[in-house]
């Protein structure tokens, strides 16, 4: 047993993939008390809690996402009208988390910023 709370295990999991991605200039932080990465000093992602992570994007985005998969994407009233989405981590199979991510990266990233290139690209 590695020790690690569900949590971490969640949080090891968003890092590895933002890290298997390429995104630069990421920056392990928090965020409203959670763990959270961040670009530049702007928040991209975090933990809401051990099963749900806070991802930002667009508006559009996001409520195409709620529509396409409500297994995945969803808000609560606090989010409404926010840019950002909601994202059920047992749904959310790991090569669409590695997507969001960089989408919410380049969503939040300065001007100009593109990650490194990866294997896939």
């Amino acid at each position: 047993m590695s020790g690690q709370s569900s949590f971490d295990l969640a949080f090891d999991r968003i890092t590895a993939l933002a890290n298997a991605r390429g995104l630069t200039d990421v920056v392990l932080s928090t965020s409203y008390g959670t763990p959270a990465l961040k670009v530049k000093d702007r928040t991209f992602v975090r933990l809401l809690d051990e099963e749900t992570i806070v991802l930002q994007c667009p508006l559009e985005q996001k409520v195409l996402l709620m529509e396409i998969s409500p297994a995945i994407y969803f808000e609560t009233d606090h989010y409404v009208g926010y840019d950002a989405v909601l994202v059920r981590l047992a749904a959310i199979d790991d090569e669409e988390l590695s997507l969001r991510l960089q989408d919410a990266w380049q969503f939040k990233a300065p001007e100009g910023r593109k990650p490194a290139a990866t294997k896939d690209d």
